[in-house]
């Protein structure tokens, strides 16, 4: 985070030193005395919070859990017949070893209080093919037995049928799982024998048999989702690929789902998990011109803002299950690393049958206490009523309305009208211990969701590094909603984009306002709720 510069602590210096070499005398004070003095206040004004800070006591991660030592890899959604979501996962560490990623389970009924089952399946010995474990999913079969199919990694390259394979194992009670002493298959003629995993599957009723989806790296192609078939779960037959964007190396964790006349395949590259669509579940499957519904890192390699979604549907709801990377090696910076804490959104269907996302349903009745609004101006010019705030900065400065210290767990939603061409949002900060407003930013200037630790008074001279893009013109006011849980603060906007990140200088006793960055702005209809 970058501190910003207030040239107005120099002259309260000066005036204290005034003062010291002035003791025991009482000289006539000069113009230049009198001006130190006048900054000297107004700078000892900018470091009282606009609002009195309050007690701040971080709470337990209900929304988005993650495991004690270690974090949330890769998922693998399962709804169980009671309607109960199940989150198999890769679970890393800072320490993983020869052997790494078994596969633990999370289970909840509302994505608001998750029960941590622990390790389900453990990885292989070394000469075994999957002395590391990777993606895969869970599924029962015609008969009622569970199936868990998955990823085998071995550096060694298994003898020279390749570092990856398709592995399985079985389960009566989805807590006790068997796994097949053979591997089931390895990547076919003419695909990379050490890039294949993910493996999907799934019942297709149309055509009376099990599909496996499966991540795959064509020689001319580039990445593909690969289709296979099966009537027993046993033996496969490689019908081709099914999407081939010939835009990335991989197309990791592909998912295939249905929402009313449109089918859908996620999948993920470059730290984003991507969406294409088709009227067919047999495609042709073709991406929207904007289909990334979360954050994008703009460092290379270090930006998994939400990654390796797949999808789960309860109660009606369809849900894009993924997870935040873990903070980099400074906070606040936008860089994320591989896995991290679970991120769970509501897959929202247009009517032109483009996909966008908003909080969780099942979150209003988990934040359900009314927090009372108040606002004061902390910084430039602007005007307060009741629940609207409306602000006005000229070009090259900014105005921040403080709404007191930030609540560990909470939401936030508002009406916000930006001027065309104007950055606005929410500001983090402003407390007793560090008076510097972080921005939170609706880019209407650059058509941008970003946060990446920015001060305000920084906005102009730096480049986006945590972001998605937003097209402000579709609407002339947008319905925003935070989401708060300790560090991590969601933004979720029209029901069309979110952007999920680690806001570091939003905890410990910060405050959260809203700000406009040389332009004109309104938050109307402000209301906050609280977790109980």
């Amino acid at each position: 985070m970058r501190k910003q510069k207030n040239v107005l602590s120099i002259f309260l210096i000066m005036s204290l030193l005034l003062t010291a070499c002035g003791a025991g005398s009482a000289p006539a004070q000069t113009g230049q005395d009198a001006a130190a003095e006048v900054a000297a206040n107004e700078s000892a004004e900018l470091l009282i919070p606009a609002i009195p800070d309050e007690p701040y006591e971080a709470v337990e991660y209900s929304l988005y859990p993650s495991p004690e030592g270690g974090y949330v890899g890769d998922v693998m959604p399962f709804v169980t017949d009671e309607g109960e979501l199940e989150l198999y996962y890769l679970y890393d560490t800072d320490a993983n070893g020869q052997g790494y990623h078994p596969i633990y389970k999370y289970s909840t009924q509302d994505l608001s209080g998750f029960e941590d089952h622990g390790m389900v399946l453990e990885y292989g010995q070394m000469s075994d093919p999957d002395p590391a474990i990777g993606t895969g999913s869970v599924m029962q079969d015609q008969n009622g037995l569970y199936h868990l199919f998955y990823t085998g990694h071995n550096d060694t390259g298994n003898g020279g049928k390749g570092k990856e394979c398709v592995m399985h194992a079985t389960s009566t009670d989805r807590e006790n799982w068997v796994k097949d002493e053979e591997v089931l298959f390895f990547a076919p003629e003419g695909y990379s024998k050490d890039d294949f995993r993910d493996p999907e599957v799934f019942w297709v009723e149309k055509d009376q048999c099990y599909w496996l989806l499966i991540a795959a790296n064509n020689n001319t192609q580039g990445g593909v989702v690969l289709k296979y078939t099966s009537q027993d779960l046993k033996n496969w037959e490689l019908i081709g690929p099914i999407f081939a964007p010939q835009k990335q190396y991989m197309c990791e964790c592909p998912d295939l789902f249905q929402i009313g006349d449109y089918w859908y395949i996620t999948y993920s590259w470059d730290c984003v998990t991507y969406y294409a669509m088709s009227d067919s579940i047999d495609g042709p499957f073709v991406a929207p011109e904007d289909n990334i519904l979360d954050g994008k890192g703009m460092i290379d390699g270090n930006g998994f803002v939400f990654y390796a979604a797949k999808t789960a549907e309860m109660d009606g709801n369809t849900y894009l299950c993924g997870w935040l990377g873990r903070a980099g090696l400074s906070a606040d910076s936008g860089i994320y690393q591989w896995a991290g804490n679970v991120m769970n959104h509501q897959l929202v269907q247009h009517e032109d049958g483009t996909l966008g996302v908003k909080a969780p349903e099942p979150y209003d009745d988990f934040f359900t206490v009314d927090k009372p609004f108040r606002a004061e101006m902390a910084v430039g010019e602007g005007k307060i009523s009741g629940n609207n705030v409306s602000l006005f900065a000229e070009e090259g400065s900014y105005s921040v309305a403080d709404m007191g210290t930030r609540p560990a767990s909470m939401t936030l939603e508002c009406d916000v009208t930006i001027d065309e061409n104007g950055c606005a949002g929410f500001a983090f900060g402003g407390s007793e211990e560090d008076a510097a407003y972080t921005a939170l930013c609706l880019d209407a200037k650059q058509n941008l969701l970003h946060y990446e630790g920015y001060e305000i008074s920084d906005l102009d001279a730096m480049e986006p590094q945590a972001l998605t893009k937003f097209d402000f013109s579709q609407e002339d006011v947008h319905h925003v909603k935070l989401v708060c849980e300790n560090e991590i603060v969601v933004l979720y906007v029209d029901d069309v984009k979110a952007l999920s990140s680690r806001i570091t200088h939003s905890i410990g006793g910060a405050h959260i306002g809203v700000f406009s960055n040389g332009c004109g702005a309104s938050f109307e209809n402000i209301t906050m709720k609280l977790s109980e």
